[in-house]
């Protein structure tokens, strides 16, 4: 569960400096407007991103299924299932929240439409109750071409998972995301919003009944989407989303039975994303414990809401372990798109802020009381500084505010649109004539938002940095609901009572789209942390002091590695990245790291223990080979 262990950094301050007021109502519109370059399939007469075309037309042919449609996750051209999945849960949570001041604002119809896209794909990739498909290409051998969506030559197998080949994380994903917009639909489609919950119901099922990980049975996208949480987040949040679509007293029972066991009441995050979904999960149910749901289950609930105001305490500093942050302010949780963390814990910051507000409490953490409304501003300030209120006073929106960036890690706004040049650009070409251009792209990714800056507030807008300038549509899906809230500001109504989201004036009836959920790793791109060791070998870090020089905070990291075997372990490398200091205790050997020089093995059940300090988070470290007497 290497993932989910944050490690206790010191949380850093800044002077706060004074910029003029952001357009939300302009940063809404264009955050929306991203999802349209990013679909795949036919486009409909009413797309507004016009240098995009059809594409990925045959999608699932080879397997005998209709998978055309879809969102490419990210800057490259594959369909990944458990992000695209996410992704449609967060805008459905985001138009569920603040879908009155999106009607308000003449965007509602957008956002329905960008969630529409991904759930007439989801049934399409739910072809029977028990098979699901999740991935369609792969990153290997698409992250080898740089081309146009249009001018795709890649592999487009179809991946699925079924009984034999489980993937309950992903099936619980999209169960949730088609019970999140059927709720969205109940009002404007209430036909499709059924069809929608009957899906969500056979997902649940699937992922309840036939558990494993995902990517044991889509093994191409390990490398890509490992889930590290394993799949008991998901079906907790399944659950909680299924019980708010449907009130079946069955769901909120289960979220009671297994809240301990799975997790829910166990993990304090300091991390939200579309891997681990607990900080959403313990936020749903501090949500129903507010509203007086509960009933037999309060004290389980209790503790999920525990949790929840856990991680709330921790965002703003106020917690007994707090994220970490750059000098400018920016939460921090890695290098690699570290975008995409901001955004989803600035949603629940926000919302959690509407649900304390609503209910008349305050938020409790290890200093005191804190007010709703310092949620609200801790999400409003990590908003500013991604629309330009940072060091650099640069906008991490494409498109938005005077210096954005202009080479994005993303093969479509990097190529000359089809439409422009209709030539064909081959696989390797890419690389050559676009990809290795030191220009400006020649399409505008209106109201992308890439990776960002690093841990102190620096950024490369180049187009081979992708952990920097890629996009990914999880980072977006979040933030229209924090931009809409913003814009709109308080709608006088109690965020509580029950959710009806308007009809908006007027949704273009396109032709039934198709949706797939993104991904946050181009060419080069490697997991942000390694999976979880099972095997003999354990390792374990903590960081044990910091310090200030020169106006930088250096950290000191122990790491202890355990032989756990009860034979004596004789050989063992271990793959340290990430790692941007001295380090002691180990022997370098070529790329990876071995015994110190007076240690030539290491008996049953004996530990040895390395140090490194750096100014940054821990470096990733995992078991390379090894091996026992």
């Amino acid at each position: 569960m290497e993932k989910l262990c944050m490690f206790p950094l010191v949380f850093l301050f800044s002077a706060s400096l004074a910029f003029a007021g952001h357009d939300y109502g302009q940063a809404l519109s264009k955050s929306i407007m991203f999802f349209e370059a990013q679909r795949s399939g036919y486009l409909p007469h009413n797309q507004r991103v016009r240098w995009r075309a059809h594409s990925g037309l045959q999608d699932g042919k080879a397997s005998g299924v209709d998978l055309v449609g879809g969102y490419y996750d990210a800057g490259d051209n594959v369909k990944f299932g458990l992000p695209m999945a996410f992704t449609v849960t967060m805008l459905s949570w985001s138009i569920i929240e603040y879908g009155k001041q999106m009607a308000a604002s003449g965007e509602l119809g957008h956002a329905l439409e960008a969630v529409k896209w991904g759930t007439d794909y989801f049934i399409k990739a739910h072809p029977e109750p028990n098979v699901l498909y999740g991935e369609v290409g792969d990153g290997n051998t698409d992250h080898y071409c740089w081309q146009r969506p249009e001018d795709m030559t890649t592999d487009r197998h179809a991946y699925k998972i079924d009984p034999s080949n489980p993937g309950s994380d992903l099936a619980g994903e999209t169960a949730a995301a088609m019970a999140a917009a059927s709720i969205v639909f109940r009002h404007s489609n209430p036909a499709y919003s059924d069809e929608l919950l009957h899906h969500a119901y056979q997902l649940f099922d699937f992922a309840d009944k036939y558990r494993g990980k995902y990517d044991s049975s889509i093994t191409v996208a390990q490398k890509y989407y490992r889930s590290i949480s394993g799949y008991n987040d998901e079906l907790l949040w399944a659950a909680a989303w299924l019980y708010q679509a449907s009130n079946n007293q069955y769901y909120l029972d289960y979220l009671g039975r297994n809240g301990d066991s799975m997790g829910g009441t166990g993990w304090s995050m300091t991390e939200f994303g579309w891997d681990v979904k607990y900080a959403g999960v313990q936020t749903l149910v501090g949500k129903f414990l507010m509203q007086g749901k509960a009933g037999h289950n309060a004290p389980v609930f209790e503790r999920f809401q525990q949790k929840a105001e856990s991680f709330m305490c921790s965002c703003l500093g106020k917690g007994t372990r707090n994220v970490q942050k750059t000098p400018g302010g920016l939460i921090f949780r890695q290098r690699w798109n570290n975008m995409q963390f901001v955004t989803s814990a600035s949603f629940l910051a926000t919302v959690y802020s509407d649900y304390l507000a609503s209910s008349g409490r305050n938020l409790r953490c290890s200093s005191g009381n804190v007010p709703p409304a310092e949620l609200l501003s801790l999400a409003k300030s990590q908003v500013d500084y991604l629309l330009g209120d940072n060091p650099r006073a640069t906008s991490y929106m494409v498109g938005y505010g005077g210096n954005f960036p202009q080479r994005v890690h993303h093969r479509g706004s990097s190529i000359v649109s089809i439409k422009v040049n209709p030539s064909f650009v081959s696989c390797r070409g890419g690389y050559a004539t676009w990809f290795s251009s030191k220009r400006s792209d020649p399409n505008l990714l209106t109201g992308a938002v890439v990776g960002g800056p690093d841990a102190y507030d620096d950024f490369a807008d180049e187009r081979d940095n992708y952990e920097q300038t890629e996009p990914a549509t999880y980072n977006n899906a979040p933030l229209i609901g924090i931009l809409a809230r913003l814009n709109g500001g308080h709608g006088g109504y109690n965020q509580l009572l029950p959710v009806v989201v308007p009809t908006p004036k007027s949704i273009a009836t396109a032709p039934k789209p198709v949706v797939t959920k993104p991904q946050p790793t181009p060419n080069t791109k490697t997991i942000p942390t390694p999976a979880s060791w099972s095997g003999p070998i354990s390792v374990e870090q903590k960081m044990t002091t910091s310090w200030v020089a020169n106006g930088r905070t250096y950290y000191r990291y122990s790491t202890v590695v355990t032989n756990k075997s009860n034979k004596s372990l004789n050989s063992l490398n271990l793959s340290i990245s990430k790692l941007y200091g001295p380090i002691w205790g180990l022997t370098k050997s070529g790329d990876s790291y071995t015994f110190p020089s007076w240690l030539s093995s290491l008996p049953a059940g004996k530990s040895l223990e390395f140090v490194y300090i750096h100014s940054a988070s821990p470096a990733d470290v995992s078991v390379a080979n090894y091996s026992l007497a």
